[in-house]
């Protein structure tokens, strides 16, 4: 079992709505953090897990409704909303192309029981749900960033390591088409360009 599959607080669940019957059914009913549009007027919606977080952390109302959108997109994908899980989405947000050391670096202060092996599974589950892309620059450690879907490629600096966005070469996939394709159906090419970027070529002269 993954770390990061663990059990909410007591009497609540993943999605924190409370153990009771009415709980059970809201949870039955009620996408998200939001009731449907036919549900009784009046009835409180269930609380999203991550909105229970934000408000006992003391969290900005900007704050919490990001956490209750990462929860979405969480769930949106399948997956069970948990701490582990926000805070890792919540760390590629602020830090594009990222290896799960790094990932780990920002989100172990935020939980309770951190761990580099809960970060890697759900990096890997969001990878596998197509929440995130991996990248893997020749002999540097794999990356993970939240762009995906739209078969962009990297520029990364030989001096430096940074790794930026550039869109397609062509603007729509594969981008690239090789020489023979030999039968395949080429649906996408994936391109690192290397280079030292700006900063360090000027510190090289």
């Amino acid at each position: 079992m993954h770390v990061d599959d663990v059990e909410a607080p007591d009497g609540m669940d993943a999605a924190g709505a409370a153990d009771t019957p009415a709980g059970a059914a809201m949870r039955a009913d009620a996408p998200d953090a939001a009731m449907r549009a036919d549900a009784p007027a009046g009835a409180a919606a269930a609380p999203d897990a991550a909105m229970l977080v934000g408000a006992a952390s003391g969290a900005t109302p900007a704050g919490t409704a990001m956490r209750a959108d990462v929860a979405a997109a969480i769930r949106g994908a399948g997956l069970r909303v948990t701490d582990s899980r926000v805070a890792v989405f919540e760390a590629l947000r602020s830090s594009p192309h990222a290896s799960a050391d790094a990932v780990f670096g920002r989100v172990a202060p935020e939980l309770e029981h951190p761990s580099l092996q809960s970060v890697y599974n759900a990096l890997n589950d969001f990878a596998d749900a197509g929440l995130v892309r991996r990248i893997e620059p020749a002999g540097r450690p794999q990356l993970f960033e939240l762009r995906v879907g739209d078969n962009h490629h990297h520029l990364v600096c030989t001096g430096c390591g940074v790794v930026v966005d550039v869109d397609c070469v062509v603007g729509e996939a594969p981008c690239l088409s090789p020489s023979s394709a030999r039968g395949f159906v080429v649906r996408e090419a994936e391109v690192t360009f290397w280079g030292m970027c700006a900063a360090c070529a000027a510190s090289a002269v």
